[in-house]
């Protein structure tokens, strides 16, 4: 089982929006199964999952402190990914989830304060030695803010080409426990979604064969 983790200390980066929308666009793909994991004590991620009437993607609450043996049973139950979502504050708990992580996705805001907010959450990432990727959300269409973010996270890391953008789709998708994909399946959100998910399928590709190359298995 791939597990891919969600992880910024900048609140309202995005992090409870994408791990959604990821484990959605992993079942849409057909690369499920797929299931969410929150960490977070103020359970957005499992207050999105209550009022959702699919069934897929698979909600495992548990505790950090239970997270290793919680993944240890979702991967013996067949499940394909695990997406985590986990609380903003960087602590010795949360570099624990990112050591059991095949990929942490750093969501950032193009703005100059949450680029700045983002070097703590790349020192702890690096500690824990895993692969890492950026991907910019709530993103202004067109704006030469975007593009210049999208170069400064270069220098640090990998960057998604695919940009979350800022539309009322996604707020409106959190609500009523839907992604944009199910809402509105050919918008322009859908597509950026669909394309961020091939860009991580992409990354863990590229990480597993690193450590198969490195005799890690």
């Amino acid at each position: 089982m791939h597990v891919i983790v969600l992880a910024s200390q900048k609140g309202g980066s995005g992090k409870t929006t994408l791990a959604a929308h990821l484990a959605v666009a992993a079942e849409i793909a057909g690369d499920g199964p797929a299931v969410l994991i929150d960490t977070d004590p103020q359970g957005s991620l499992s207050a999105w999952w209550n009022v959702r009437e699919a069934q897929q993607p698979a909600l495992a609450p548990t505790s950090i402190a239970d997270l290793p043996d919680k993944l240890r049973a979702l991967s013996d139950a067949g499940y394909r990914f695990a997406f985590v979502d986990t609380p903003p504050a960087i602590t010795e708990a949360i570099s624990a989830v990112v050591r059991s992580a095949n990929l942490v996705v750093i969501p950032t805001r193009p703005s100059p304060h949450d680029l700045r907010a983002v070097g703590s959450t790349v020192d702890l990432v690096r500690a824990a030695g895993g692969p890492f990727a950026f991907a910019v959300t709530q993103a202004k269409p067109n704006t030469r803010l975007t593009v210049q973010a999208m170069a400064a996270l270069s220098e640090h890391g990998t960057v998604a080409s695919a940009i979350v953008h800022d539309r009322v789709d996604y707020a409106g998708s959190m609500i009523d426990g839907r992604t944009v994909q199910e809402s509105d399946a050919k918008g322009r959100s859908a597509a950026e979604i669909a394309e961020l998910w091939k860009f991580v399928k992409a990354q863990i590709a590229k990480s597993t064969k690193a450590r198969i190359s490195k005799g890690q298995g």
